[in-house]
């Protein structure tokens, strides 16, 4: 073995750096042990407990290694295994430019950016040049500079500049946009104490992903996200001044809805004698019924003051009095949304002022109460806008005030100081009539304190009815900065920690079962060799975890699955090696001899192999999102460790075994002459196995049209949940009690056992707003309380359908270029156009056939067959190892084409010798990877069923395929040029 030497070396320096690397994941474990033996299931004291560690050293002779350290290079692990949040955000490029244009009300621009809006929506991911095109339609003969040549933009536009510059600099904005959303949005993240979050952007669009394993509170990840920052501080007016003003609404609003409805008046009477006739029942009807059409009529007289009540309190008379202050009424949160119709109305802002301005409190008087205060503030300049602006905020930082509260203690810079300082001195100035001013943040009042006096300094807090949370996430808000503009979800997925300790059990269950199958059936099989096999097998799991760990490769449940992949197909480099070598041995050359000529004849065979296996995985990782890029992780550097180990570490391995001497067996008496002489016929039947194949496709078409196939959420948008009640449950009675309460479509379908169930509904999906999310919410906690009181939801997911059909169009492209390449690949490699356009059917098939058995049985079987991220993930997979397994088989063919094909041997002969000699490798090799994905079925959780059946079908076909299409069709193909 030539280099010998510089393998050794390479393996000694990837162990010790490989130990280094998993070593911090031990010392996290360790001090997170001793934290739950000290806490003993407090949960609170824990954390203290790992507070008061974090910056201390582990050990005294490395005292640069603290828990906290440790904690941020162990492996990390993915929301399906520690549970968590994913978040897709997307930046509003629309109001971008809408600001660029200083809001422009030119009816052609509006028109333009709203189809601009629609294009995006159908898929064109450019939405500047989508604007740009539009606003050519509907104005041909105006200049785009026109409206974006702003004073604020001279800089970088001349009111000469022709629409392909203007389209360059919003372009440049949009880019700028976002990249500056995304440092926000990360420092954000980071201050937010997440461990191993993920942010990043995706290429091509205008949306960031986020991964933030460990949370528990969705809706402050939220509420932290989205908010824009957009900080002010208005001038206010006092209640007085404003009670008038609403007095007016109100009379607007009542001469509105004077006119009665007088057949719902015949209708109440009619109900009202019917009632009647009830005996003792009448007199609470009929009380129920007054009480009602009182409440009606008094919400005609005074529309708006039935749901805003005034800020008054009762005065020494005894007579209500209007309250001092910038509070001018009150709303329970159910009826804020109508107040905004009400103010928002034609008619009611015709007589509302231009320097009035009506905003809601952040946050409810009480947790208990939900209600919401009303403020009026006062614009303070022409453009209607606040006294100061946010930006003049250099630091932020939470703190408590005198009384113990949490509060946000703000630092102003020199401007903004000296601005700070006029305004409060003004606000200060009549010590009888001391004003407020209101500190604004994304339109939502957080605290409006009256003025005692001037601050000179440019130092002020926030304070009101906050928590420690609360202020933490503002104060660091305000300290990240301003999106450049707005930023909404478009997608979520929360996994709640129970799931996620489910999907650990069952990913090292179906982990572990998986390499003891393997290595039982490696050391059977092949006796001495087996067992060298196996130590290259174990040197291929450390150092792939090993890897792991030093990238920071975050661990998902599916990644999981390509470990146990990767390691299942890992052994076919090893079977390659050793069944060269064991027709070396029959050769009669000796053991030596024929372990050195066993593995360079194997060598193109399981470079081929695993090239095209690695490029299925480099097409995963581009196209794929969330945990298929993790699942694309770890089979790619899996294939790189196996490699290393089955080539380097097995020799190393066996040149030890020779040098001293040791005895050394590739088979055991069952196994010596196991598929040796075979005469199987795979060519002359072929077209028996064309018409089995070509009856399943078929009826998978006709499947495909008749039934359809069942579209997980993230292909056709919407929200699903993953819920589990106490006792098993009827599908059937759920879906009943849901479409009573969404009033639209719900599937329902069971979700492993009987008493968990996987809920999808489209209600709202198109209404990002948090009062869709909170009715959403609400609407499915009613829902869920009739099923069975007792109940967890574990998983949720909210997709957009923008977000669904762009994971379609990148799904389809996805395989189609994978095709693509790996037709390339063997049309390179072989020389042959026969063999890439039968690599190229084989393919086809396998992903036709795994279609149609999903349409196909979709409903029939007691599990998930959804269509999907995960099963794109496994169509890609199965297409790699079906490449994996046709390569093999074609490298022998074309080797015995080379060598045996002559007169006197026809071609159908010689590849049918060509098969069968590499048929112990196929057997061999499908056993060990069909068996670990039939272990990763069987235990490895619900999550990864439909999945994991996926990889076994498609695994399954993809061997067919390549004994009894692929090679068959070279056949055809060669046939068919000779003819010519």
């Amino acid at each position: 073995m030539q280099g010998k030497g510089l393998v050794k070396f390479a393996a000694i320096a990837l162990t010790i750096a490989c130990l280094y690397s998993l070593s911090f994941t031990w010392i996290a474990n360790k001090v997170e042990k001793d934290a739950q033996e000290f806490a003993k299931g407090d949960a609170v004291k824990e954390k203290g407990y790992l507070d008061s560690v974090a910056s201390l050293p582990v050990f005294n002779s490395l005292s640069y290694i603290t828990y906290q350290y440790a904690k941020e290079r162990e492996i990390p692990l993915g929301l399906d295994l520690e549970g968590g949040m994913n978040v897709t955000m997307e930046i509003a490029l629309s109001d971008m430019v809408r600001n660029l244009a200083n809001n422009s009300t030119d009816a052609n621009f509006n028109a333009a950016i709203r189809n601009a809006e629609l294009a995006v929506a159908q898929g064109d991911n450019d939405f500047i040049g989508a604007f740009g095109r539009e606003f050519e339609k509907l104005s041909p003969n105006t200049k785009l500079a026109s409206l974006f040549a702003t004073k604020e933009n001279s800089a970088n536009l001349k009111i000469d500049a022709d629409n392909q510059a203007v389209l360059s600099f919003l372009r440049k904005s949009a880019d700028g946009a976002i990249d500056l959303s995304f440092n926000i949005l990360r420092t954000r993240i980071d201050k937010f104490g997440v461990t191993s979050p993920n942010i990043q952007k995706q290429q091509g669009t205008n949306r960031i992903l986020i991964e933030l394993p460990g949370v528990t509170e969705p809706e402050r990840v939220r509420k932290l996200l989205q908010g824009s920052a957009k900080l002010e501080f208005w001038e206010t007016y006092d209640n007085t001044e404003i009670f008038g003003l609403l007095q007016n609404v109100n009379s607007i609003l009542a001469s509105s809805l004077k006119s009665t409805d007088t057949a719902a008046s015949a209708t109440q009477d009619t109900a009202k004698s019917k009632l009647a006739a009830l005996g003792k029942k009448t007199a609470t009807a009929d009380s129920t019924a007054a009480l009602n059409k009182a409440q009606a009529e008094q919400a005609k007289q005074n529309p708006l003051f039935a749901i805003l009540n005034p800020a008054t309190f009762q005065g020494q008379d005894g007579q209500p009095a209007l309250r001092p202050g910038p509070v001018v009424g009150y709303a329970a949160l159910k009826d804020t949304a109508k107040v905004n119709a009400y103010l928002t109305s034609p008619a009611v802002r015709a007589v509302i002022p231009q320097n009035v301005k009506l905003f809601w409190g952040v946050k409810p008087m009480t947790e208990e109460s939900k209600i919401f205060e009303l403020y009026a503030l006062k614009t303070s300049n022409l453009a209607g806008g606040p006294a100061l602006e946010g930006d003049v905020i250099s630091d932020a930082r939470s703190d408590y005030d005198q009384k113990g509260n949490p509060e946000v203690v703000m630092v102003m810079n020199a401007d903004g100081a000296r601005s700070w300082r006029s305004i409060t001195a003004t606000a200060s100035a009549d010590p009888n009539n001391k004003k407020s001013i209101a500190i604004v943040l994304d339109n939502l009042v957080y605290s409006a304190p009256t003025v005692q006096g001037e601050i000179p300094n440019g130092i002020s807090s926030i304070s009101g009815n906050f928590k420690v949370e609360d202020t933490q996430d503002l104060a660091n808000v305000l300290k990240a900065g301003r999106l450049p503009a707005p930023a909404r979800i478009v997608s979520d997925y929360v996994v709640g920690p129970s799931l996620g300790a489910a999907s650990i059990s069952a990913g090292l269950i179906s982990t572990i079962a998986g390499i003891v199958v393997i290595l039982l059936f490696m050391a059977m099989y092949y006796s001495t060799a087996g067992v060298v096999a196996n130590i290259a097998l174990l040197v291929n799991l450390f150092f792939l975890m090993g890897v792991l760990a030093s990238l920071g490769a975050v661990l998902t449940l599916p990644g999981i699955a390509g470990i146990v992949l990767s390691l299942g197909m890992s052994v076919d480099a090893n079977v390659l090696i050793y069944e060269r070598i064991r027709e070396e041995i029959s050769e009669g050359k000796t053991i030596r001899l024929a372990i050195s000529e066993g593995f360079r004849k194997a060598m193109p065979s399981i470079l081929d192999s695993n090239i095209t296996t690695f490029l299925t995985g480099v097409i995963l990782y581009v196209f794929g999102q969330g945990p298929i890029v993790g699942f694309a992780t770890t089979l790619m550097i899996g294939i790189i460790t196996s490699l290393f180990a089955a080539i380097f570490i097995s020799r190393l391995v066996f040149e030890w075994l020779l040098d001293g001497k040791k005895a050394i067996s590739f088979s055991i008496a069952a196994t010596q002459n196991l598929f040796k002489d075979s005469k199987f016929d795979f060519i002359t039947g072929r077209k028996r196995f064309y018409m089995l194949s070509s009856a399943i496709i078929i009826a998978g078409i006709i499947s495909a049209f008749t039934q359809g196939f069942s579209l997980g959420v993230d292909f056709q948008g919407g929200r699903a949940y993953f819920v589990a009640f106490d006792k098993p449950v009827e599908v059937e009675g759920v879906r009943s009690i849901m479409i009573d309460e969404f009033k639209t479509a719900v599937e329902v379908k069971t979700f492993g056992s009987s008493n968990q169930v996987k809920i999808t509904t489209a209600y709202k999906i198109t209404d990002n707003s948090d009062e869709a999310n909170a009715e959403v919410n609400e609407k499915l906690q009613t829902a869920l309380k009739k099923v069975n009181p007792s109940y967890e939801i574990m998983d949720s997911q909210k997709v957009t359908p923008t977000i669904a059909d762009d994971i379609k169009t990148s799904a389809i492209w996805a395989v189609i270029f994978s095709i693509l390449v790996i037709f390339l690949y063997v049309l390179a490699r072989f020389k042959r156009m026969a063999f890439g356009f039968a690599a190229i059917i084989a393919l086809v098939h396998d992903v036709l056939v795994l279609l149609a058995i999903f349409t196909i049985f979709n409903g029939w079987l007691p599990f998930s067959l959804d269509i999907d991220q995960s099963f794109i993930a496994a169509i890609l997979t199965v297409m790699g190892y079906s490449i994996n397994d046709t390569v093999v088989v074609f490298d022998r063919v074309r080797e015995y084409i080379g060598q045996h094909h002559s007169k006197d041997e026809n071609l159908p002969s010689v590849i049918n010798n060509a098969l069968n000699s590499t048929l112990s490798r196929t057997v061999i090799t499908g056993i060990c990877t069909i068996a670990v994905l039939l272990i990763i079925f069987i235990f490895g959780g619900e999550i990864l069923r439909g999945f994991s059946f996926a990889m076994l079908i498609g695994v399954i076909f993809g061997t067919y395929s390549s004994l009894f299409v692929a090679t068959p069709f070279v056949v055809e193909f060669i046939k068919e040029k000779n003819k010519a």
